[in-house]
């Protein structure tokens, strides 16, 4: 049977840079053979079914087909459908949503990488990791951060793909109906 996945692509429409036009996306990844394609925002926010024993495989193979298409090398992590749900009832920072934004590795990053990490001077933010999702509380703003997401990739060694709270609550609603 088909799995309900959710793929994050990094680093791409930003700006004029790393074009992927979702709507072309979506067609590409229905010729190639995935069901029930959808995508949120321009962002590179991807769901879809399809069924794979092995996730690392599937999103290397969503790359080649995107780097293909597109000309665009964009690192994908994917998350199942009940993983991005628990994510999203899973916010450790109060009531305040606002801020809050997750960082989505590929895989969990060792524990001496946390450890640096969290000896980061934050200022105000807040980290939390939770095998290989971040969770980031930002009270001055993305703009003010000192977490910023190329300090993540240097300190966990991997690369990192940032949505929002309200992306990531809207990803979980999305993969309710599919």
């Amino acid at each position: 049977m088909a799995e309900s996945w959710v793929a994050l692509l990094r680093g791409v429409n930003l700006g004029s840079r790393n074009r992927v036009p979702m709507a072309e996306l979506r067609v590409i990844l229905e010729e190639a053979g995935y069901g029930d394609v959808a995508t949120y925002i321009q962002s590179g926010n991807v769901l879809f079914t399809r069924r794979a024993s092995d996730r690392a495989a599937l999103a290397r193979k969503l790359e080649h087909t995107i780097e293909d298409a597109f000309g665009v090398s964009a690192a994908v992590v994917l998350r199942t459908a009940a993983e991005i749900r628990k994510v999203a009832r899973s916010h450790p920072f109060g009531t305040d949503t606002s801020k809050t934004h997750v960082a989505f590795l590929a895989k969990k990053p060792p524990a001496a990488s946390v450890r640096s990490l969290k000896s980061e001077d934050p200022a105000q933010d807040q980290v939390q990791v939770t095998g290989s999702d971040v969770f980031l509380h930002y009270p001055d703003g993305v703009q003010g951060a000192r977490l910023t997401g190329a300090l993540l990739e240097r300190q966990l060694g991997m690369p990192a793909t940032i949505r929002n709270w309200r992306t990531v609550t809207r990803l979980a609603e999305l993969s309710d109906s599919s």
